[in-house]
């Protein structure tokens, strides 16, 4: 009779050690599947950045293509923030049209034009 349990716990006993591997095996390829993603996000990200990155002019209007079409961004030139040209504040002075992110930044630029113009 103690042999029948013996053998049944040894069984068992194989039957756990064959379980135990499968899902170590599994953990372990999660592991590294994820490992993988990781490293590919982050060498895609620094490609991605080392292609977009140019030299730098001086001109305030900048060009980013998005998926429903290439939007014309301009730069408010209070604050420095880059706005879509058709959500911006425009604001003609000469023959120049301005852009600006907010009523606030075009009265200060205007305001300090004003300013600059009375003293000179």
């Amino acid at each position: 009779m103690w042999d029948f349990v013996n053998s049944a716990v040894e069984h068992t006993i194989i039957k756990m050690n064959f379980l135990a591997r499968i899902v170590r095996f599994l953990f372990w390829l999660l592991v590294v599947s994820w490992g993988l993603r990781l490293l590919r996000r982050i060498v895609g990200g620094m490609l991605r950045d080392e292609k977009t990155a140019g030299p730098q002019t001086a001109d305030s209007s900048v060009r980013v293509p998005t998926p429903g079409g290439a939007r014309r961004l301009v730069r408010d030139p209070v604050c420095g923030v880059h706005v879509d040209e058709t959500h911006s504040i425009p604001f003609r002075e000469g023959g120049e049209l301005l852009h600006f992110c907010s009523p606030g930044c075009r009265d200060a630029y205007a305001a300090n034009t004003r300013k600059f113009a009375a003293n000179g």
